[in-house]
């Protein structure tokens, strides 16, 4: 797989925190919504932007990823040439490692951008510039998707976004270690986490998610699933909640992201 060679890769180098399985959530959320359009691909390739200090999220990719599409290949990209080095030595059919960043070097356009803990460091302000780069280098049917999580996965908000732009913001948890859903918060991506304040829709959001958590606390004596999926459907009277039960069951509920997007 040739790749376009840019004259400096564009950003910035980050922390590189990472660990087996951090990002389980979002790569098994994507392989259940965007998996369809991974299949109809004639080539589907996937990118792993901002890996880290080590590939173990490249290679989660590849393989969660051809459960639902079996010929999709996976490029992990990193700005840190000593980085793409280390992890060199775990390519296999279908995987590499590429020196880049936000200009996201591929031979073809991807059919999926992940960029999990990336925007982190940077300003609010640079964000819709980044996504709008990313968005750029999209397939047809593409799909970006950025967002945080805690060390170890069991906590994290994604962006989901295709050529047009933002559609949908995803919260996603382990259900066991969760207090109230606004514990949440503190994984916002970078362009809503300094939104929760009041007067934001984001911060509203949150706060009927408690509400609805609190009222459906009876729900608890059948588990923290069922409190969760009771929660979900009360806040859906009031949130364009797009996922079904099935999702909610995971630990997840994902919102239009009009109805979250940042006032002026």
């Amino acid at each position: 797989m040739a790749a376009r060679t840019p004259s400096r890769p564009v950003g910035t180098v980050t922390r590189g925190t990472t660990n087996p399985n951090r990002l389980r959530r979002m790569d098994r959320w994507i392989a259940a919504s965007h998996g369809p359009a991974l299949r109809r691909a004639d080539a589907p390739l996937a990118v792993d932007l901002g890996y880290g200090a080590a590939p173990w999220t490249a290679v989660e990719l590849l393989n969660r990823l051809r459960t639902a599409a079996p010929a999709v290949e996976v490029v992990g990209i990193e700005i840190d040439p000593a980085r793409v080095a280390a992890a060199r030595p775990y390519a296999r059919e279908g995987l590499v490692f590429r020196h880049g960043g936000f200009e996201v070097p591929t031979d073809r356009p991807p059919q999926l951008i992940r960029a999990a803990n990336v925007l982190r460091q940077y300003d609010e302000e640079q964000v819709a510039a980044v996504w709008e780069r990313l968005r750029a280098r999209l397939a047809p049917e593409g799909l970006l998707v950025e967002g945080t999580c805690d060390e170890i996965g069991r906590r994290h908000v994604w962006v989901a976004l295709g050529p047009e732009g933002p559609r949908t913001v995803t919260f996603a948890t382990r259900l066991g270690s969760l207090d109230r859903p606004s514990d949440l918060a503190e994984r916002l991506p970078k362009a809503l986490i300094h939104r929760n304040v009041p007067g934001e829709p984001v911060h509203a959001f949150l706060r009927d998610f408690d509400r609805a958590w609190a009222a459906a606390a009876p729900y608890a004596s059948y588990g923290a699933r069922q409190r969760w999926i009771r929660t979900v459907r009360d806040l859906s009277a009031d949130w364009p909640v797009t996922d079904r039960a099935g999702r909610w069951r995971q630990g997840e509920v994902t919102v239009a992201w009009a109805a979250l997007a940042p006032r002026g």
